[in-house]
This record gives structure tokens, C-alpha cells and sequence, in this order.
């Protein structure tokens, strides 16, 4: 469920070159999840990353996250009994 969360994140991904030549990508919606990278893949795989670590800050600090594409990311609480 995550990797398909993130992947219909990316997929929304909007990605500019600068004048220096590198590249910069962010995902409307997702408030500082932003990379900068010297090859399109590059900037690309900085993005999943940064995606990757505001999920988890996200669901440790029990925050919503964005619906994208049909995909929800929920926390269960579980009791043991």
C-alpha cells in the first residue's frame, strides 16, 4: 500500500531545469516534499526519497495524509488482548 502511495505521488510530480542545468521536481499538495538533482533520474530519486521520509514523519506525528489517485494511507489502532 505504501510503495502504490508513493508511486501515484510521484506520478504527480512537476519537474523544471533550471538555468544551472540541474532539475527540480516537487508534488503539488505534499507541503515540502521538493528535490534538486543534477539528471532528471537523479532529481527523481531525490524525490522518493524525501517523499518517502515525509510519510513516515507524517504517520509518527499522526498527521493526515493526502489522498492521491484512490489511495488512502491510515493508521489502525490495534488492541491486544
Amino acid at each position: 500500500m505504501l510503495f502504490e502511495y508513493a508511486q501515484k505521488a510521484i506520478e504527480k510530480a512537476v519537474y523544471k531545469q533550471l538555468d544551472n542545468g540541474t532539475w527540480f521536481a516537487e508534488i503539488p499538495g505534499f507541503p515540502g516534499v521538493w528535490a534538486n538533482g543534477r539528471t532528471v533520474e537523479a532529481c527523481r530519486k531525490e524525490l522518493w526519497g524525501v517523499l518517502e521520509e515525509w510519510i513516515i514523519l507524517k504517520l509518527r506525528d499522526r498527521e493526515s495524509i493526502p489522498k492521491i489517485g484512490g489511495v488512502t494511507v491510515r493508521i489502525r489502532e490495534v488492541t491486544v488482548a
